[in-house]
């Protein structure tokens, strides 16, 4: 995430029925393509100078990690929850993003980064 990410390999780790949970879309997105286009989206938007991660708590085939970073002024807080299969390959990957200025933010520049991704 801090150098904005591998593509190949970001594609690689996604099981052909990943699910992606957004915090700004109110249904999950499914199938590697789908989670893919925002997995690499919020790479670019979220991902580079002031991205780090706080906290890391993993149990098994799931994690919880914790981040922050910093875009266009605001300060974003934000959980990655992900569960991967046997394989270790991601099947669940879901975002939680506060504050509510912060998920403004988030919305209004993946938006514009998945129009880009659609041309």
């Amino acid at each position: 995430m801090a150098a904005g990410g591998d593509p190949q390999a970001l594609r690689d780790l996604l099981a052909d029925d990943a699910v992606f949970h957004s915090p700004v879309v109110h249904t999950p997105q499914q199938g590697r393509d789908k989670v893919f286009a925002y997995l690499h989206a919020a790479s670019q938007v979220l991902g580079g100078d002031h991205f780090r991660y706080l906290r890391e708590i993993v149990d098994g085939n799931q994690a919880v990690l914790e981040f922050q970073t910093e875009l266009d002024g605001i300060q974003i807080n934000g959980v990655d929850i992900i569960r991967w299969n046997d394989a270790g390959q991601i099947e669940d990957f879901k975002v939680m993003v506060r504050p509510l200025k912060a998920i403004n933010k988030v919305w209004e520049k993946m938006a514009a980064m998945l129009a880009a991704q659609a041309d």
